[in-house]
């Protein structure tokens, strides 16, 4: 796939690569449309404090970790046109009670719900790889993840001028927000009937079982419950910082870590239940995979994607007090972070796409990450400016091609649990943003650059160790096994019996 092909909008994949970029960006749009409006927020509500918006910015991370889970799931069971369409129509809501709420709680809460439409990320992945053939498909996911993901900066840089010049008053902020809301409600019912899960119907597989992963081997279900455990436990982290923070009580603060506990439970019966069965009739040859693998993605994802959440968030105050910029000339420099996405992400894909091995693709983007950070640790007064801003620009492009590169793996590992394993990579990502931002707050800048480095240098160890070339990733077609077979045939013996009994 050329460049120019996305020019191409008759033909059915690039039609449905843009319907599904634009939903991502209208979801990342609606996901961050709090902080830009934050000052407003506190002008316009007399009971409103700066703390009480940091707590709506933990909130509004802390379900997506899940929430990318359970979504993963519903991907394999009822395909991505309707879970895209049902998740943007269904956070409309939360996102309209939080532009409209008049407590304190009502913004917690639909903050809170608010943070599941995070999960919209990997359900655009999976509804790709149903379109795009592997030899094309990292591009694509590049395409797909890096103009998606511009939907965060864009509403950075519109909101505010929404809410003051076409609304204006105290109560513009809520107007802007309901727009948003209203503008990705509207889009969820459009997705429904513009596009369709593949090119024909065979396109996308069922799994066996959606409420659980499966695997190959017993080594790998013992894998599989200990990275799944991470993934709910983080958790924990965020219910530590706000009861630090004076939000939630020490009894409060006991019932969640028990939810949480409990939750990690039923995750991990719910391993046992799927996959005993079928580790015990045994799995053919060729439907077996490797789930270091998909370990090995996990960890690229909380190194690169989980950076990526971290430092933009502390990257305008670390110019602003390193250079001695004003507020603005700061933001805009770290803003260069996240606009080389638009470029360095798709690009990230493409290279994986024309190199003839995602492999050593995915290596070269994890070791340039942790240099590039190793030279941001080493930034200080010292240094040019413009230099500083090179090396910042260095590294966020090997950030965001790693991102492009691992999930230009992803569909080639098992076809039918993409939507999991999309999900489990995606949720790592939110994770490595939790850890890493709670290093943050105990560390220094230049602590934290090399931190996260360190961080990076270690996920290119278990890729060298773990990860190996999916087969066929490069072929015209992806892989079917006899079990997809066997799958495939149940469900037409199955459509073909219900008029029958009717």
């Amino acid at each position: 796939m050329k460049v120019a092909d996305l020019f191409k909008f008759r033909t059915p994949e690039v039609r449905a690569l843009h319907l599904t970029w634009i939903a991502f960006f209208i979801t990342f749009y609606v996901w961050f449309n709090m902080a830009p409006l934050a000052s407003s927020m506190l002008k316009s509500v007399d009971w409103l404090k700066p703390e009480d918006l940091k707590l709506f910015a933990i909130c509004n991370v802390a379900l997506t970790i899940p929430a990318r889970i359970i979504v993963g799931m519903a991907l394999d069971r009822f395909g991505p046109r309707r879970v895209f369409s049902v998740l943007m129509v269904t956070m409309s809501i939360p996102a309209l009670v939080f532009a409209f709420g008049d407590s304190m709680t009502q913004l917690l809460v639909a903050r809170l719900v608010l943070s599941s439409v995070g999960a919209s990320f990997v359900v655009g992945i999976h509804m790709t790889a149903l379109w795009f053939k592997p030899k094309h498909i990292g591009f694509a996911e590049g395409f797909y993840a890096g103009w998606g993901n511009f939907g965060s900066a864009a509403a950075a840089m519109t909101l505010p001028t929404i809410a003051l010049t076409w609304y204006g008053g105290a109560d513009g902020w809520r107007w802007a927000i309901a727009q948003s809301a209203i503008v990705m409600a509207a889009y969820g019912v459009y997705y429904w009937f513009a596009i369709t899960d593949g090119p024909d119907a065979r396109a996308h597989r069922k799994a066996r079982k959606a409420m659980a992963m499966e695997v190959s081997s017993w080594a790998d279900m013992v894998k599989l419950i200990v990275w799944t455990i991470p993934l709910v436990g983080v958790l924990g982290i965020l219910v530590w910082r706000i009861q630090n923070l004076g939000y939630l009580s020490t009894t409060g603060a006991m019932i969640a870590y028990l939810v949480i506990a409990a939750v990690v439970v039923y995750q991990v019966v719910q391993i046992l239940r799927v996959n005993v069965p079928i580790l015990k009739k045994g799995v053919p040859e060729d439907d077996k995979y490797s789930f270091n693998s998909v370990a090995a993605l996990n960890s690229t994802y909380f190194a690169n994607f989980g950076a990526e959440l971290a430092v933009v968030s502390m990257l305008p105050m670390f110019f602003e007090q390193t250079w001695g910029l004003t507020a603005a000339a700061a933001g805009l420099i770290a803003s260069s972070f996240a606009f080389v996405n638009l470029v360095a992400r798709p690009m990230g894909g493409l290279v994986s796409d024309r190199m003839g091995n995602r492999r050593f693709v995915m290596l070269s983007y994890m070791f340039g990450i942790g240099i590039g950070f190793v030279l941001m640790g080493m930034l200080n007064s010292n240094w040019p400016l413009i230099i500083a801003i090179a090396i910042t620009i260095f590294t966020s492009f090997f950030v965001q091609g790693a991102e492009g590169a691992t999930f230009g793996i992803i569909p080639s590992i098992k076809r039918r649990i993409t939507g999991q394993i999309s999900g489990m990579a995606g949720a790592y990502g939110n994770v490595g943003a939790v850890v890493y931002l709670t290093i943050f707050t105990f560390v220094t800048p230049t602590q934290f650059f090399y931190i996260i480095a360190t961080g990076a240098f270690l996920s290119w160890l278990i890729c060298l160790v773990w990860l190996k070339e999916p087969e066929g990733a490069f072929d015209e077609e992806y892989y079917v096994s006899s079990v997809d077979r066997a799958i495939e045939e149940q469900e037409l013996a199955a459509n073909q019996a219900k008029p029958q009994q009717g």
